[in-house]
C-alpha cells in the first residue's frame, strides 16, 4: 500500500507541475555605499538648508538602482534554477510513469503463471511431472521446469527493483519540487526588491524640476567621465593591444547591433535587455553558452588580468558583481545600464572594476 501511495503521491505531482510557470544561490550580497571619493565634483548651486544637493540626490539614485541591479541578478538566477529544477520534475515524471507501466507488465505474467498453476489443480510444476506416471514426460519437463522457477525467480526480483526504482524516482520528485517552491518563494523576494528600488529611485527623480533633471544627467556623465579618465590615467591601456577571438568578434557585433534598445530588468532580448541579459545573449549568439547573471559569470568563467583583456571578454563591476559590460577594445564597454537608460557604449573605468572574465577560454 506505501508503494501505490508513493505511486499516486507521484502521479498528483505529475500533474501538478502543468499549473506551474517558468517563471535561485543565496540573494546578492547587499550593495556598498558609494565612496566619496567615486562621487563627482558637487553641484555648483548650494542646496537651500535641509535639502539635499543634486550630488547627494545622484549618489543616493545610483545607489538604489545598483542594488535593483543586485536583486534583478538574483531574480535572474532564481528563474534559471526554477527552469532547470522544473525540467528534472519533468524527467522524473517520465521515469516515474515508465517504472508504473513496468510494474503492471510484470504483475500481469505474474498473475498470468498464478492462474496457469490453479488450471492445473494448484500444484507446483514438479509435482504434476511426478504423478504424471510417464518417465519420458518427467524427463522432458524437468528442464523446463528449472527453465521456469529461473524466468519467475528473474521477474520476481525484477518486479522488486521496479518498485524501489519507483519509490527512489517518487522521492527524489518530492525533493525537487520542494526545491522549486521554495526558488519560487526566493524569486518573488526578488522581484518585490527590484520593483522596491526601481520605485524608490523614480520617486526621487520625479520631485526634481526640469532643470534639475538636466543637471542630474551633466552630474550623472561628469561623475562617469572623471572615473574613466582616472582609469585612463592609471596607464590601464598601456598593455590591451590584443584583437578578439573569432567567437570575441561574434559576441561583439552581437552586443554593439543591440545599441539603443532599453533596458528592462530581468530581459534577454531581442526587444530589450538588463546587463547580463545583453552579455549571456552575445556570446550564445557567438555558439558559446554561458551563465545567465553577473555574479554567475563571475563566479563561472575564467578569470583574466585587465591588462590581458581583448574585445569579447566581460567587465565585471562593483564589489557583489551586480553588473557587467562587454570589452568592445579602445577603452570602451557595451552594456544596458539600468532602468530608463538603453543599451549604449561607455568608458570601461567609468565604474568600478572588480575583475575581467573570458568565455571562450
Amino acid at each position: 500500500m506505501n508503494r501505490r501511495h508513493c505511486a499516486s503521491a507521484a502521479i498528483t505531482l505529475v500533474c501538478a507541475l502543468a499549473l506551474l510557470t517558468a517563471p535561485v544561490q543565496a540573494m546578492a550580497a547587499p550593495v556598498p555605499e558609494p565612496s566619496p571619493a567615486a562621487s563627482a565634483a558637487p553641484s555648483s548651486v548650494p542646496p537651500a538648508p535641509g535639502k539635499k544637493s543634486l550630488e547627494e540626490v545622484r549618489e543616493e539614485i545610483d545607489l538604489l538602482y545598483r542594488k535593483a541591479g543586485a536583486a534583478t541578478d538574483a531574480y535572474n538566477l532564481a528563474e534559471e534554477q526554477a527552469k532547470k529544477q522544473s525540467g528534472e520534475i519533468v524527467q522524473l515524471a517520465e521515469s516515474i510513469a515508465e517504472g508504473q507501466a513496468r510494474i503492471a507488465e510484470l504483475k500481469s505474467r505474474a498473475g498470468a503463471a498464478a492462474r496457469e498453476q490453479y488450471r492445473n489443480g494448484g500444484l507446483p510444476p514438479g509435482a504434476q511431472l511426478v504423478l504424471s506416471g510417464d518417465p519420458n514426460l518427467f524427463l522432458d519437463g524437468v528442464n523446463q521446469v528449472r527453465q521456469g522457477q529461473q524466468a519467475t525467480k528473474g521477474m520476481l526480483t525484477e518486479l522488486e527493483q521496479a518498485q524501489e526504482d519507483l519509490e527512489t524516482y517518487t522521492k527524489d520528485a518530492s525533493l525537487n519540487w520542494a526545491k522549486l517552491e521554495a526558488d519560487r518563494v526566493k524569486q518573488a523576494e526578488a522581484r518585490k526588491s527590484v520593483n522596491a528600488q526601481i520605485a524608490a529611485a523614480k520617486k526621487l527623480e520625479s520631485q526634481l524640476e526640469k532643470t534639475e533633471l538636466a543637471r542630474l544627467l551633466e552630474l550623472e556623465r561628469d561623475a562617469a567621465s572623471t572615473a574613466q579618465s582616472a582609469w585612463l590615467s592609471s596607464g590601464a591601456l598601456q598593455d590591451i593591444n590584443r584583437d578578439a577571438s573569432a567567437s570575441g568578434r561574434q559576441a561583439v557585433a552581437f552586443a554593439t547591433a543591440q545599441i539603443g534598445k532599453p533596458y528592462v530588468w530581468g530581459a534577454e532580448g531581442p526587444g530589450s535587455y538588463d546587463c547580463s541579459g545583453l552579455t549571456s545573449q552575445a556570446w550564445a549568439a557567438a555558439k558559446r553558452p554561458i551563465p545567465r547573471t553577473s555574479q554567475e559569470q563571475w563566479r563561472q568563467l575564467s578569470r583574466i588580468p585587465v591588462r590581458d583583456m581583448r574585445p569579447g571578454d566581460l567587465i565585471i563591476y562593483h564589489a557583489d558583481a551586480s553588473h557587467v559590460g562587454m570589452y568592445v577594445g579602445d577603452g570602451m564597454i557595451v552594456h544596458a545600464p539600468r532602468p530608463g537608460r538603453d543599451v549604449t557604449l561607455a568608458g570601461a573605468g567609468s565604474m568600478e572594476i572588480l575583475g575581467v572574465v573570458r568565455p571562450d577560454k
